[in-house]
């Protein structure tokens, strides 16, 4: 098995850059990485019913999935981020067989996490794409409301930023927990530094 970094799920948070879509807050277990992952809205509902205890008055196909596999004495084993391509993760899902046979199947991360939380299943990456795509937060962070002035104008194109200007925008975003927005000033300073050979 390769270097594999376990991850744990924070919650679901309104995205800041796709209107009508959703982050998933992935959080490296005993450790200061976050991953911000976009998802669909139906699938932000799942999985933040199942974190939030809610029942519903009829089961969602993630919870009809589950149920089915316990049903036939399936049981998922782990779930795996093992690639991340032009701003997709891609997953899978191992599960066990009474007789411990494994299978792996491919899936989409949202659906992968839904199902992870509902069996009490771990959840990992590598550390290539933890590094790639989370930040990291030291001591916890605070969100905060309100706008400053030294806040970075929206309307300017990031590539216009210098690198170190970048670099405080990026570290101000973690700080209100604005991940995607931080993920996106990352690229742009990896492609800076790249272009530069810096």
């Amino acid at each position: 098995m390769e270097n594999r970094v376990k991850l744990e799920v924070l919650g679901i948070t309104q995205s800041q850059i796709q209107a009508g879509a959703y982050a998933l807050l992935l959080a490296e277990s005993g450790g200061d990485y976050r991953i911000p992952v976009v998802i669909g809205a139906s699938e932000a509902q799942s999985i933040a019913a199942k974190l939030e205890g809610v029942t519903l008055p009829r089961p969602l196909v993630h919870d009809m999935f589950y149920s089915m596999t316990r049903a036939f004495g399936i049981r998922l084993k782990n779930v795996f981020i093992y690639r991340f391509e032009k701003g997709v993760f891609y997953s899978e899902l191992t599960f066990v067989d009474r007789d411990d046979r494994e299978v792996t199947i491919d899936s989409r991360t949202s659906d992968a996490v839904a199902l992870a939380i509902r069996t009490n299943s771990p959840l990992y990456t590598t550390e290539e794409i933890l590094k790639t795509t989370g930040f990291v937060v030291q001591g916890g962070s605070e969100r905060v409301s309100s706008k400053t002035e030294e806040e970075e104008p929206e309307e300017v194109p990031l590539n216009r930023f210098a690198v170190k200007e970048l670099e405080k925008m990026m570290q101000r975003c973690i700080e209100r927990e604005e991940y995607e927005r931080a993920a996106e000033i990352k690229k742009v300073i990896q492609e800076k530094r790249e272009k530069n050979n810096v």
